[in-house]
């Protein structure tokens, strides 16, 4: 399927020069979200994993219905001070500065195989920062999994040592 045709492009958002890639209109067709997310779930079925992690928010509308469809739990990965209990935190570079994600201690258990759901790789700082917490607890990142990669940002050569799946290119 060619899922670009069910992603809109916005101009000038969220600033002046940025063509943001919209994956709602993709979502909001239902055959296509559910196609979208069975084709990201093939690509993990194969690699033994134990959970599914995804960063906020965007992680939690891909990463979810994956768990759901492989029968697993789901651990989110958010900003600081959103979670209840004792958290690893790991801060990450900006663009313009810095910011910092959190995971429930515990969350992940050593040994165990995660795979990483988001809906976009630019950069590849969210999802390293992600992978540090996991792996800090002990866990094996099995894969990643997005729905758009910004090739032209070259996130994906920060991740060469893992095994990384993307429904499209841009």
């Amino acid at each position: 399927m060619d899922y670009k045709e069910y992603i809109t492009v916005v101009e000038n958002f969220p600033k002046e020069g940025i063509r943001f890639k919209d994956i709602t209109t993709l979502m909001e067709n239902g055959p296509v979200y559910r196609q979208a997310i069975l084709d990201m779930t093939d690509f993990a079925r194969n690699k033994q994993i134990d959970v599914v992690v995804g960063p906020e928010a965007r992680g939690f509308i891909v990463g979810c219905p994956i768990a759901v469809e492989l029968g697993l739990g789901f651990v989110p990965v958010r900003k600081a001070g959103k979670l209840p209990r004792e958290v690893l935190e790991v801060d990450y570079g900006l663009e313009y500065g810095k910011d910092s994600l959190n995971i429930h201690k515990g969350s992940i258990q050593p040994g165990q195989r995660v795979l990483i759901t988001d809906d976009l790789l630019a950069t590849g700082g969210t999802i390293e920062a992600t992978i540090r917490m996991i792996e800090q607890q002990g866990g094996v990142v099995a894969g990643i999994a997005f729905m758009i990669e910004l090739g032209y940002l070259d996130g994906r050569s920060r991740l060469e040592e893992y095994d990384v799946f993307t429904l499209m290119t841009y």
